[in-house]
């Protein structure tokens, strides 16, 4: 086997082995409860409030299951409304929702909405995306999708569960990124000089915007509880927990995608210029590979803006509706955050062009074959 197959059937045990790895938080819920696909028959709206554009109450629901153990009988399920609206929801009959409930002396007893039916969409979309990169890409689409579920299963399966037991959330975070970054530079990169610069690149931005988070987080003076759910999770059981460590551990996991991105770029390059010029020299490298980081770190800043402030349109719009003045705007506590995570997070992001040029630059001018693809160890 050649050392790209051999590092694909690597992370391919990996990721068995973290779908088998229990994350010690399997018990949390009652073993007995059931959570199926649900058709609603009818409603009951008599307990439902309205205030201005928000309900209150509960919904009766009458439904019918279509799977599990109880496939086919009817049961009366409970829709509670918080007068939320990114929580609620009011069903109407020939929906379709999930359903969980448990089954006591041969009838459903506690049953609840758990919101609409989506899991069939979804897997439709994953599978169009999978049949997309695999279609464009190939093998290497293959190896993108193998790096894809690698982080997907180490976010669920290592750095969540190690949040939630309060080891030091900074150092775990970390590692995971560690670990990503070396599943996305060699899976894609092979075990070559690009793979090894795409690696050192991309961590060294990130170790270095993990520095900058922990140098300015105490001027920001945030608690951690600026991100959603973060005040849920102390109620929850969890009130020991670190959020501010949790919060800045996520600045730099959150850019990891985009550093990784700028470090391919940059090593790919090189690989291709040493390809065509096997004879360059360190400084013809290393002036090539920032030549590349210029023109992309313009469009990947902004790349990192627009995914940060896209999920707080509707908070922007309520500011302006209200005229507050920019300097409010900009001293409230969650938009601090969010300021703190894009420049941070762009700070690691512009240094990753000059950390990856100087590392490639040193790796493929140490050999002056006509083979740059030899292994990096060689």
């Amino acid at each position: 086997m050649n050392k790209d197959n051999v590092i694909f059937l690597f992370f391919v045990i990996c990721c068995i082995v973290l779908v088998l790895l229990p994350t010690g938080f399997e018990g949390s819920r009652s073993t007995d409860s059931h959570l199926v696909k649900a058709k609603v028959l009818s409603v009951d709206n008599r307990d439902l409030r309205q205030n201005l554009i928000v309900y209150t109450g509960t919904q009766d629901v009458q439904v019918q299951l279509m799977e599990g153990p109880h496939e086919g009988m009817e049961a009366r399920v409970v829709n509670p409304l918080a007068g939320k609206l990114e929580f609620d929801e009011i069903y109407a009959p020939e929906d379709h929702i999930l359903v969980e409930y448990k089954y006591r002396k041969g009838k459903v007893h506690l049953a609840f909405t758990r919101g609409y039916y989506r899991l069939t969409h979804e897997l439709i979309l994953i599978v169009l995306f999978c049949g997309l990169i695999v279609g464009v890409a190939g093998f290497t689409g293959v190896k993108a999708l193998l790096s894809f579920v690698f982080a997907g299963l180490m976010i669920w399966k290592v750095l969540i569960p190690l949040f939630l037991k309060d080891v030091a959330p900074i150092p775990v975070a970390l590692a995971v990124v560690a670990a990503l970054t070396g599943s996305v530079s060699f899976l894609v990169g092979g075990w070559t000089r690009k793979g090894v610069t795409a690696f050192v690149g991309s961590f060294g931005g990130l170790v270095l915007a993990c520095t900058l988070a922990k140098l300015f987080a105490p001027g920001f003076h945030l608690n951690g509880a600026v991100r959603p759910y973060a005040e849920t999770l102390c109620y929850a059981g969890f009130p020991h927990l670190n959020l501010t460590e949790i919060f800045l551990a996520g600045i730099f996991l959150a850019c990891s995608g985009a550093v990784m991105d700028l470090s391919m770029d940059i090593a790919a390059s090189l690989d291709e210029v040493k390809n065509k010029k096997p004879d360059i020299s360190f400084k013809e490298l290393f002036t090539s590979g920032m030549a590349v980081g210029r023109s992309v770190v313009g469009t990947m800043t902004t790349t990192l803006l627009l995914a940060y402030s896209g999920g707080y349109t509707a908070m922007l719009m309520n500011f302006m509706g209200q005229g507050l003045r920019m300097e409010q705007i900009l001293n409230i506590n969650f938009v601090a955050a969010e300021i703190l995570n894009v420049f941070v997070g762009s700070f690691g992001l512009v240094a990753v062009a000059p950390l990856t040029a100087i590392a490639g630059a040193a790796l493929f001018s140490r050999h002056h074959s006509h083979h740059p693809e030899r292994s990096a160890g060689q």
